[in-house]
């Protein structure tokens, strides 16, 4: 068991869940000086700021640091820890996830239990796992060009649209629920996008998409299986071409995105790679670990086994 001390930090979003992280804290909160110790927590109040709390705990000399809130929470903690070289801000420091999200689907990868007591024994046990990260350049919403790094998956098509869509609705309905309205709405209204791309050296094409997914987890959108092969250590990222399917055949084959048979669906291909380079004429939405952040062109490097993390998978 770890027995704390400030070198513990906990970085809460209390607005994850539809604000029920926030509700839930204090009980956390005693559950976890329990099982660690002492420790230092932040809350955040506003985009981007566990970012700049992560970087800041751990520049203090901050050994582990735990992330209570969903995908888009972690992947701020997890900018926080890198610098924009590609090198973590602290090479022995640890990151643990509690998760409370809409979606959480990184932990389905990780296998990090999504109740409270069950993911501090697995944070208390101190498995330590070198997981591949994603490193993504693209636009930004107001056309700069910007960078940053992702733990699941970035996909670019449907899914950015799924996602603005997703956001603007409040997650009124919970997060499965909510993902699976946002995502047939967006397949009645959307208009198929043509890119051109390339996965390493051995994929280059013009295609029209419904979506693209480029995965290091397996899962996303709420429990979308877009990658049943995918993995957080092979250095390798498993991406998913959703091609130009017709609009019946989407909505026979929906159900397909769910039970890990998606490469059985017509025009559905799988690639891998350690490079991918996607453009376009048209505006093509970013979803990156559940977050809109952007659009294409993008360039997404594989940064293997960078960040040292509590998984149930295994490890040290």
């Amino acid at each position: 068991m770890i027995r704390g001390s400030g070198k513990i930090a906990f970085i809460v979003n209390p607005n994850a869940a539809k604000g029920s992280t926030g509700r839930e804290w204090p009980h956390i909160k005693a559950a976890a000086r329990d099982r660690l110790g002492p420790f230092q927590s932040h809350i955040t109040a506003k985009p981007a700021e566990a970012t700049r709390f992560a970087r800041m705990v751990l520049r203090a000399g901050a050994e582990l640091v735990i992330c209570v809130g969903g995908d888009g929470t972690l992947n701020e903690v997890v900018n926080g820890f890198m610098d924009g070289e590609g090198h973590p801000v602290r090479r022995d420091a640890v990151l643990g996830f509690i998760p409370r999200g809409t979606g959480c689907d990184f932990r389905r990868s990780a296998l990090v239990p999504r109740e409270v007591n069950e993911a501090l024994d697995l944070i208390s046990a101190r498995r330590v796992r070198p997981i591949d990260l994603g490193l993504l350049e693209y636009l930004d919403h107001t056309g700069a060009p910007a960078r940053r790094y992702f733990h699941n998956v970035t996909s670019f098509g449907i899914g950015g649209e799924v996602d603005e869509r997703v956001n603007r609705s409040g997650n009124l309905f919970g997060g499965f629920v909510s993902f699976i309205w946002a995502t047939i709405v967006s397949f009645l209204i959307y208009s198929k996008k043509r890119i051109h791309l390339k996965v390493g050296d051995d994929y280059d094409q013009h295609v029209t998409i419904w979506n693209v997914a480029v995965a290091n987890g397996q899962y996303h959108g709420g429990g979308m299986w877009v990658a049943p092969a995918a993995s957080l250590v092979d250095g390798l990222f498993h991406v998913t071409v959703i091609g130009d399917l017709s609009l019946p055949v989407v909505f026979r084959e929906l159900r397909n995105l769910y039970n890990g048979r998606i490469y059985q669906v017509e025009k559905v291909r799988m690639v891998t790679g350690k490079r991918v380079e996607a453009s376009s004429d048209q505006r093509v939405l970013l979803d990156v670990d559940g977050e809109q952040p952007g659009r294409l062109p993008a360039v997404i490097e594989m940064v293997p086994g960078r960040l040292r993390f509590l998984a149930g998978l295994g490890g040290a």
